[in-house]
C-alpha cells in the first residue's frame, strides 16, 4: 500500500466515511435519461456520463422497422440493467423501482409485438409454444426482412 492510500484510509475511518459510497447516487438529485439516450451512452444517469472523446454519442439509424423496434428493445434491456445495478445499491428507492417496473413491462409488450410480426427473440418465447416450431422458419434479425 502507498503513502497515498494508507493517508486517505486513515482519514476515511476517522470521519466515518470508511464503508459509505464515494458518489451518492440517490435518485432525488439524479437527472435519468429516456432508455435511448441511456443506452447510446451507456449510462441512464445524466451526470455520470463521461463521453472520454466523444462530445456527442453516436446515434444509431435503424434501416426498417424491424431493426427500429429491435433497437427499442435493446435499449429497453440495456434500461433495465443500468436501473438493477441502481437497485442493487438503493434497493429502498421507489421511484426507480416503479421505473425499472414500467421499463420491463413495455419490453415485454414491445417484445411480444416484435415476436409476432418476426418470430421468436429467444428460445424462451411464447410464440414456441405452437406448431409448427418457429425457431428456424423466419430470417434471423440480422438478415432482415
Amino acid at each position: 500500500m502507498n503513502y497515498y492510500n494508507k493517508n486517505n484510509d486513515y482519514y476515511n475511518y476517522v470521519n466515518n466515511t470508511y464503508n459509505q459510497p464515494l458518489y451518492n447516487q440517490s435518485s432525488n438529485n439524479k437527472k435519468i435519461l429516456d432508455p435511448y439516450n441511456g443506452f447510446v451512452r451507456g449510462n441512464m444517469f445524466s451526470d455520470l456520463y463521461n463521453g472520454y472523446k466523444l462530445n456527442k454519442p453516436l446515434d444509431i439509424t435503424p434501416l426498417n422497422e424491424q431493426a427500429d423496434m429491435l433497437t427499442y428493445i435493446d435499449s429497453l434491456c440495456f434500461a433495465l440493467i443500468d436501473l438493477n445495478l441502481y437497485l442493487d445499491l438503493y434497493p429502498n428507492d421507489s421511484k426507480i423501482i416503479e421505473l425499472f417496473n414500467s421499463y420491463r413491462m413495455e419490453k415485454d409488450e414491445i417484445t411480444k409485438e416484435y415476436e409476432s410480426k418476426y418470430g421468436p427473440l429467444t428460445l424462451n418465447s411464447d410464440s414456441l409454444n405452437k406448431a409448427p416450431w418457429a425457431w428456424d422458419n423466419m430470417p434471423w434479425p440480422w438478415e432482415g426482412v
